[in-house]
């Protein structure tokens, strides 16, 4: 069961306003895109199970599986057309990432059983990328993220480019300086982007499978 296109590109790509709020703010980008992710992903994760659910009945992980290999095919689309611009895309490339990602694990939820729509799910979401240890501590950080207004990030563009970069690399499980010099070379991170984006996502969608289906 496929998403429709009309949602693909929904699920690619990170709305304007959000990835502005995100260099404003770049010390609560997860927790920003948490919350955009809540208002977009979980409506569109509520509608597509109840189109997909009739036909998969209890096959609910089956149904899960699907949305993971979905979403590792964007991740490694995204990876690769961000590629192009080496440096200069990496934190284009890591929000398209987070996008990607966040919008898996409502997925994922839905396809359990879970709520999409319930407010413990970005906050769970935060849990399985590693940005908190305890979704309560997350819901809380959310509260306040959403009912504040962000301040500015004191510093020059590239210096808040720099620290969204730090906090989106802890989002999407990208770490060590090999893989991150690896996204920095123009051409040479198309395929390595598609790649290490595409890993990154099966990770997450495995850790998102056994949370919210248990084991297999």
């Amino acid at each position: 069961m496929e998403t429709p296109v009309s949602d693909t590109w929904q699920a690619r790509h990170v709305p304007k306003a959000l990835f502005q709020s995100l260099r404003a703010d770049p010390v609560r980008a997860p927790e920003h895109i948490a919350l955009a992710a809540a208002d977009v992903h979980g409506p569109a994760a509520a509608a597509w199970v109840a189109r997909a659910g009739p036909e998969y009945g209890e096959r609910r992980r089956e149904l899960a599986a699907v949305t993971v290999r979905q979403h590792v095919r964007y991740a490694r689309l995204s990876g690769a057309a961000t590629g192009i611009g080496g440096f200069t895309t990496i934190a284009a490339d890591m929000a398209s990432l987070a996008w990607i990602q966040s919008r898996m694990v409502f997925f994922v939820a839905g396809a359990f059983g879970w709520d999409p729509l319930d407010p413990m799910r970005p906050a769970e979401m935060l849990v399985l990328q590693g940005v908190y240890d305890d979704p309560y501590k997350a819901r809380a950080s959310l509260d306040g993220t959403g009912t504040t207004m962000a301040e500015a990030y004191v510093g020059s563009l590239r210096d808040r480019d720099r620290r969204l970069m730090q906090r989106l690399l802890l989002m999407v499980g990208t770490s060590g300086a090999k893989r991150i010099g690896g996204k920095a070379i123009p051409g040479f991170a198309i395929a390595f982007n598609a790649i290490a984006n595409g890993g990154d996502t099966k990770d997450l969608g495995r850790r998102t499978m056994a949370f919210f289906g248990g084991p297999a």
